[in-house]
This record gives C-alpha cells, structure tokens and sequence, in this order.
C-alpha cells in the first residue's frame, strides 16, 4: 500500500504540470471506487488548479471554490499521460488539463476520488488524522505525551494514524531499528529521550525514503511511471532470517498487528 513517502513523491512529480492549469474535461470510466466517485466531480471543468497539497496519504488538488481530494488506496497511482492514450482496463478515472492528463489507475478499486466545497481539514477522512511525521509538530515530548499509560507496543503506536499520520509498515520498522528500540516495547514504558531518538529516525527514514522515489514492493509507481527504489536500501524491513547491517545477528520477524515486524534484537533493546 503506498504510504506518506510514496504519495509526497506523487505530489512532488504532479504539481508542476498541475498548477495553474485550468481542467478542461473530466472523464469517469468506473465510479465505483472504495466511495462512489461523486456527479460533483464531473463539474470540475474550467476551474483552475492553485495548489497541490498533501495530508498524511491524501493529495488534495486545490480548486479555489473547493478540493479534489485523492487517494491511491492499496494499488492505486496517478500518472501523466498524453491526452488520447488509449485507457487501459484499470484506468478509472482521468483529469485533463489542456495538453496533460492526469490519469489514476487502480487495479483494486480501492482509492478514491471525492470533492468537497469545505476546508478539507473538516472532511470525515482527513478530521482526525494525527500530526505530521515531517513537521515540526512531531517531537518526542508530543510522542511521550501521547504514549502514557498506553499498553500497546510501540510499533503499533506509531502506525496509529489518529496520532501520527503516515508512518506505514516499512517505515515504522526501519524507524524504530534506527532509534535502537524493540517494536514490543510498551509504547507507555517507553523514555522520553528514547522518543526523541525515535522522532529524529522517522523524519530521516521518511526523508531517504522521499529521496529515493519511494518503496515499489508491488505495484506502486510515480506520476512519470519509475518505480521506487527505497526498498534496496531497508535496513531490517523484509530481511527476516538475514544479518544485521550493523551487528550480523539474524533479523527477527514477528507478526504484530496482522503485519510483520522486523527487527534485530541485539541492537533494539
């Protein structure tokens, strides 16, 4: 599932070739997306694009009088083509914008297109996301106060997105082995010099993760259709049975949450 950094590399690629273009068409092939691609949408015709923004693993198309807000769900990407292209079967939905297309492609059908005339920090998907991982919101004392009397381990506390928005599975992982903490740890037990530790691997993790056009285990793929590469680079993330990069010892896998969890437990204690 694509998560912050492969949606921050989405917007990075999109925006130049969106802002200050006026929509000239709107095409919807398959309304039925994980929501009903609302009749709205199809009204977007000759508003201008202002801004192109993103919140946690929402990209939001500033319209003006409204946002387009965007989701690439679990399969999902938005890509450039040249108006015309031929749409391929899971070509869902397209935006033209003169002598651009922005065109999203969702093999699963679980990302979404919606709209609203409201500030989109009120709308129900975005209204209670927690703090941004890459902003100075997000500092170990914020971490530690959320954290008290918590009894869930701490990768899950940092994957909950009511109180840090962003942080997926890969990237909860190589943070927390960055920090030197155990993923079992009590979110509650856990030292407040030890989340600063951890705050500052987050931000350096999201950050080479952006750096390095994001992590294509499936089927993610920027706006220009590169693959990401930041998935050669993981330190423990998906290299169960494999030595430490730092000590040798085999990384260990666990399940936790449903999702496997990575670690070295000789180095996160």
């Amino acid at each position: 599932m694509p998560e912050l950094p492969e949606v921050e590399v989405t917007r990075r690629g999109l925006a130049p070739h969106l802002i200050g273009r006026v929509i000239s068409a709107v095409a919807v092939r398959e309304p039925r997306l994980r929501w009903p691609i609302p009749r709205s949408v199809r009204a977007l015709a000759g508003k201008q694009v202002r801004a192109v923004r993103r919140r946690g693993k929402y990209l939001l198309v500033d319209c003006g009088d409204g946002h387009l807000i965007l989701h690439l769900g679990m399969s999902g990407s938005l890509r450039l083509v040249p108006p015309g292209t031929p749409a391929g079967k899971h070509d869902h939905f397209d935006l033209l914008l003169g002598e651009k297309c922005l065109r999203l492609r969702d093999p699963r059908r679980f990302g979404a297109v919606l709209w609203t005339s409201r500030s989109p920090d009120a709308h129900p998907l975005l209204a209670h996301l927690g703090v941004e991982p890459l902003s100075r919101a997000l500092t170990g004392a914020h971490l530690y106060r959320l954290s008290r009397a918590l009894r869930i381990p701490v990768k899950q506390f940092l994957m909950d997105a009511k109180r840090v928005v962003g942080v997926g599975n890969i990237y909860a992982s190589e943070s927390l082995f960055r920090a030197g903490i155990d993923p079992r740890s009590r979110a509650g037990k856990i030292s407040l010099q030890k989340y600063e530790k951890l705050v500052a691997a987050i931000k350096v993790t999201l950050r080479a993760a952006i750096k390095a056009g994001g992590s294509s285990l499936r089927d993610f793929v920027g706006s220009d259709g590169a693959s990401g590469y930041f998935q050669n680079r993981v330190l423990v993330y998906d290299r169960g049975g494999m030595p430490c990069r730092r000590c040798r010892t085999p990384i260990k896998r666990i399940v936790q949450g449903a999702r496997a969890t990575y670690f070295c437990a000789s180095c996160q204690r």
